[in-house]
């Protein structure tokens, strides 16, 4: 009887694993990144073929100009990124608690779901502006880093001045998902008592 091996095919970035549709994963991938993409680059991080990736955009696209939104996605030349309306960066520097691009709250979100995440680990999912954005929020002391003990990178996590900021507590940073699941996980009779 013969043993079946197991497909060991690397897995793209964002296989359809996720029940999400294409045109909510590039949505996704262009928010998370926070700057302009190319239509290969979003294709390779959807794990689809640049035809699919184009026409999950133009579905995309085409969604948010149906939408009364305040966001877009917004098209420069070859590049695709995920923009506020165009008269609406006044209200947003009137709203923002502190100090910081768009882009750098971005990155800052993202440390903030991650909890602890190694620098080199952000800038593969935000990109190589990452870097300037650790650096604002370092000068802005919302995030603190510390040497890898092993390796080459930094630890980046949050500093009080975020908790305060935000009123933001570290168990309120549970991602949708993991929540979700939390929340499904029935509890045992024995549980109940506790």
């Amino acid at each position: 009887m013969e043993r079946e091996t197991p497909d060991t095919t690397p897995e793209p970035l964002l296989e359809q694993r996720d029940p999400l549709s294409l045109p909510a994963r590039l949505e996704a991938i262009l928010y998370l990144k926070g700057r302009a993409l190319t239509l290969g680059e979003l294709a390779e991080i959807a794990g689809v073929s640049r035809d699919q990736a184009e026409l999950g955009l133009i579905t995309l696209m085409a969604d948010y100009a149906h939408r009364d939104t305040a966001l877009e996605v917004r098209q420069e030349g070859q590049r695709y990124s995920l923009q506020l309306r165009d008269g609406l960066g006044d209200l947003v520097q009137n709203l923002l608690p502190v100090d910081l691009s768009t882009a750098a709250l971005r990155t800052l979100a993202t440390i903030a779901l991650k909890k602890r995440i190694l620098q080199s680990e952000l800038v593969d999912l935000r990109g190589s502006s990452a870097y300037d954005h650790i650096k604002e929020l370092l000068a802005q002391n919302f995030i603190e880093r510390k040497r890898q003990s092993e390796g080459r990178s930094f630890w980046l996590t949050l500093s009080e001045k975020f908790h305060r900021t935000f009123q933001v507590k570290t168990d309120d940073l549970v991602p949708r998902r993991q929540a979700r699941a939390e929340a499904e996980t029935p509890i045992e009779p024995d549980q109940q008592a506790a």
